[in-house]
């Protein structure tokens, strides 16, 4: 635990030299190896260098697992107690994740190379969204039915049971508060499969929900791969609902695996290819300019929501694409322990070289390159902002996700076509509007196929508010009250009182 939050490079690296990971899962109260001994080489993207070697846990651990919650669930020790009390447990892990929010920031900077800075925002969050779904614990009511002298109908919300809660490495913390926060808060039992890729913060994460009093079997951790582990979680009928953030084909994969099995519910927030619009009545260009850059190259462009079609009215686009450019030159990656560093390094070689992949296409087939598009030359996984003009639908740049930090404009005279662009995509995420016209901005703002639509801003949150998507960017919602129902089944008690 540190008191203090480090300011400098220096500050950040002598913290990162006194860290002693965690690496073995954590199964029915206790931390043990894979069973079969298997582990995964847990690597820093901004040295290559390896940070440790991680447990890496298969059917056999999963099924471990699924018994040891199910157990537990059964129990009742957490499933039926009182709201008060599970309340009183998820205060005090927000708590202990507050009083150690430095470290479990650092651990998400060293595995995955977002910058300090960003990793600290999330652990903001992540603190943000145990309290509001412990809070929200005692303060959500069922329902008794209009009836008759006769009877009394009572609608109750019971837990689900079994959770996998399957989160990606990008967001690590707190995309994982976001599935285990509602779930738990609710009476399950869950087990977190963190990505291979960022495991680190989730096993210090259980040793802190072990010391916060969650019972043995209703929280667990199985770091591993997901063809492997992940998968026997998804095909178990003992477990379920299946929670998931990751890709849409992924998500696809999982919804097969909950038909092969016991039609367990799948939860998911998928990809996303978000269309930020910027009409030519819109004012204060620079400050506009810059958050279009921050919307797709904050977090090296790893971000769901990231606002990666930017649609412009042409006839400010050039100038607009100007202040654009000038914005993103000044979020030059750098090391991810500077706390001055608005990008870091991406998550390891192979999401780099598939960055990098889709810049060379990009450049093949016609979009013009305005800024970046070379890898430094600096050691670690580092790609600069960059920017194509001149996308067209058709493109490859322009349909598909590439989760790195790649803008593509495209250019409209009207609003009807910034709609028909907005729309003609696979995903339906977010999308953002910038315009002061306000009948302009509630017309699009209904229009626009998309989970979460920010207006004159891009990625407003709160914890009061849900977040996810339609079409292929997937189904349910993370936060506000609606998280909580998801993870309930919904009950009828049909009492009549003329017996």
């Amino acid at each position: 635990m540190v008191a203090d939050t480090p300011t400098t490079l220096a500050e950040w690296q002598a913290l990162a030299a006194t860290l002693d990971f965690e690496t073995r899962a954590f199964v029915n109260g206790e931390f043990v190896p894979a069973m079969d001994g298997s582990t995964l080489t847990s690597i820093n993207p901004a040295t290559g260098e390896t940070l440790a070697q991680v447990a890496s846990c298969d059917a056999p651990d999963a099924e471990k697992a699924i018994q040891a919650a199910r157990a537990a669930f059964e129990e009742g020790s957490w499933s039926r107690s009182d709201p008060g009390k599970r309340k009183q447990v998820l205060l005090r892990l927000a708590d202990l994740v507050d009083a150690n929010r430095h470290e479990l920031a650092l651990l998400d900077t060293l595995d995955m190379g977002k910058p300090i800075s960003s990793a600290l925002g999330d652990l903001s969050g992540t603190i943000a969204c145990l309290r509001y779904q412990a809070e929200c614990i005692d303060k959500l009511y069922g329902e008794v039915a209009p009836t008759g002298d006769g009877a009394l109908g009572l609608v109750l919300h019971e837990p689900i049971g079994v959770v996998a809660a399957i989160v990606p490495w990008n967001f690590p913390m707190m995309m994982t508060s976001w599935k285990i926060a509602p779930a738990l808060a609710a009476g399950n039992s869950v087990i977190l499969k963190p990505s291979e890729k960022s495991p680190l913060s989730a096993l210090r994460l259980a040793q802190l929900a072990q010391e916060a009093g969650i019972p043995k079997g209703v929280f667990q951790v199985l770091p591993g791969y997901g063809h492997t582990v992940g998968k026997a979680l998804a095909l178990s009928m003992q477990v379920d609902c299946v929670a998931f953030t990751g890709s849409t084909a992924v998500g696809k994969q999982l919804m097969q695996y909950a038909g092969q099995s016991n039609l367990k519910r799948v939860f998911m927030e998928c990809g996303g290819k978000s269309p930020n619009i910027v009409f030519a009545d819109c004012q204060h260009l620079d400050a506009v300019a810059r958050s279009a850059a921050e919307a797709i190259f904050h977090n090296q462009g790893e971000v769901c929501t990231a606002g990666s079609r930017l649609l412009v009215e042409n006839s400010i686009r050039e100038d607009f694409v100007a202040r654009v450019i000038k914005a993103a030159e000044q979020m030059q990656p750098g090391n991810p322990l500077d706390p001055d560093s608005f990008m870091g390094a991406m998550v390891d070689e192979a999401q780099f070289k598939r960055v990098l992949d889709y810049i060379r296409q990009g450049v093949s087939e016609g979009a013009t390159l305005k800024l970046g598009g070379e890898a430094s030359n600096s050691k670690g996984y580092f790609l600069p902002p960059t920017i194509f003009d001149d996308v067209t639908p058709e493109m490859t740049i322009g349909r598909e996700e590439i989760f790195g930090p790649v803008l593509s404009v495209f250019g409209f005279d009207t609003e009807e076509q910034a709609i028909g662009l907005a729309n003609d995509s696979n995903y339906g995420l977010a999308a953002g509007v910038w315009s002061q016209d306000i009948d302009r901005i509630m017309r699009v703002s209904r229009r626009l196929q998309s989970g979460q639509v920010y207006v004159n801003n891009w990625s407003g949150i709160d914890q009061t508010v849900p977040f996810g998507g339609v079409k292929q960017s997937g189904n349910g919602r993370d936060k506000s009250l609606h998280a909580q129902e998801k993870y309930c089944e919904v009950k009828t008690v049909w009492v009549s009182l003329n017996i």
